[in-house]
């Protein structure tokens, strides 16, 4: 049956791709006129018109997404957001996942390469080069500047993808020592089905169907010091561990 079928996925993958690349040329001319106007305003309209181009492709390739809330952000509360990283689909459920105005995504600096969706790219995220350890130093000081425009931000703690079969990898420090250095709420955010949506294999491997974003409770940094690093991070792995294990994500293997 899946011999039989396969024909049809591809069409259906070739359709998602051209449809993104519709929806990525439609929002380019936006994205260049308001990258001119400055990083605040014009960050947050940028985001604005990449969450239309997301949600009409979402909606053209059949995706639904949903939100859960264990705890709900507070409304003009900043939050340092940290989720697990398990599909390229994770990208676009960023934007599913938080619809309020007002933050920023750390992102690899290898994808700003990609022609024309690169420019988007390097337009929307702070970007990290995690090889270069003045790059990643540059990165941080970047989100905490980012935060005292009075906008959050997202960074995945594990980096990239997990390809590991445990519930996550390990997770690097930058995310708990900004929450700490600028004292910024961490707030973990699960993903749930990307991986079965789109396997982390290949880009043609999309499905449609469901996705979830479960947001656990926050998790308060007032008056931690940065000798709370490793205590803070151990803490934040073993919630979203737990978290990951509860929802019963299906590429835990143990």
């Amino acid at each position: 049956m899946r011999a039989l079928l396969k024909p049809f996925w591809w069409v259906y993958c070739i359709y998602a791709l051209l449809l993104f690349i519709a929806g990525m040329l439609l929002v380019f001319p936006l994205v260049v006129v308001f990258s001119l106007q400055g990083p605040k305003i014009g960050g947050d309209r940028i985001y604005r018109v990449c969450r239309w181009w997301d949600d009409l492709w979402l909606a053209g390739v059949g995706i639904r997404h949903t939100n859960i809330y264990e705890q709900q952000p507070e409304e003009g509360r900043q939050y340092v957001f940290v989720s697990n990283h398990i599909s390229y689909l994770d990208i676009p459920m960023i934007l599913q996942a938080l619809r309020r105005n007002g933050f920023r995504v750390l992102g690899k600096a290898e994808m700003a390469k990609v022609p024309v969706f690169g420019y988007i790219y390097s337009r929307a995220v702070v970007m990290v080069d995690r090889r270069n350890a003045q790059q990643r130093s540059r990165s941080v000081r970047e989100l905490k500047s980012v935060l005292a425009m009075d906008t959050s931000v997202f960074i995945f703690p594990e980096g990239t993808f997990n390809e590991t079969r445990r519930p996550l990898k390990d997770f690097y420090d930058g995310a708990f020592r900004i929450a700490i250095e600028t004292q910024t709420p961490l707030q973990p955010i699960l993903f749930l089905d990307t991986y079965d949506r789109m396997h982390y294999s290949s880009i043609f491997s999309l499905r449609p169907g469901k996705t979830r974003a479960i947001f656990l409770a926050a998790v308060e940094v007032e008056g931690l010091t940065i000798g709370d690093l490793p205590e803070l991070k151990s803490r934040v792995y073993e919630i979203m561990e737990e978290g990951l294990r509860r929802y019963s994500a299906s590429w835990i293997a143990d």
